[in-house]
């Protein structure tokens, strides 16, 4: 058994982009990046930024592109995906890709008060019903409490 889970709190690098698939599925992509403060060899802090590529998919993606702008502030869980690419001078690079299953908005509550009801819904309408009281992702609508590994 094995488990793949992640979860992220940062900000948009770019407003989302809502694209088709032939099939008609939608998908919703964007970038986060998340910060945090480091003291250097020197004892210098220094800023760490990593940058994560997201995409969801069906309804969490329509939601995602309609309330979500370049610097936004997000909560995301989804499965985690290193993918090694090469550019045009032959040196290879990683990305970090997130499959999202659960989006929620940050920020004041009046602003998103409409938006958080929105996400919401998606989310458990974007789910089958639970076998079990665990958690159910949108990749995966077969697990159980038994499968979980805490």
């Amino acid at each position: 058994m094995s488990f793949n889970k992640i979860i992220i709190v940062g900000n948009l690098g770019r407003d989302p982009e809502l694209k088709y698939t032939p099939q008609g599925q939608q998908v919703c992509e964007f970038s986060v990046a998340t910060n945090e403060k480091r003291k250097d060899n020197n004892g210098e802090m220094k800023d760490e930024t990593t940058w994560f590529r997201v995409s969801f998919w069906g309804k969490l993606a329509e939601v995602a592109s309609k309330y979500l702008a370049k610097g936004r502030q997000v909560y995301i869980e989804g499965r985690l995906r290193a993918r090694e690419w090469t550019d045009k001078e032959g040196k290879t690079h990683t990305s970090l890709e997130v499959f999202g299953s659960e989006l929620k908005l940050l920020g004041s509550r009046g602003e998103d008060s409409m938006a958080s009801a929105a996400v919401s819904n998606a989310t458990t309408t974007n789910r089958s019903t639970p076998k079990s009281s665990a958690p159910v992702n949108d990749y995966d609508d077969n697990v159980t409490e038994d499968d979980i590994p805490f």
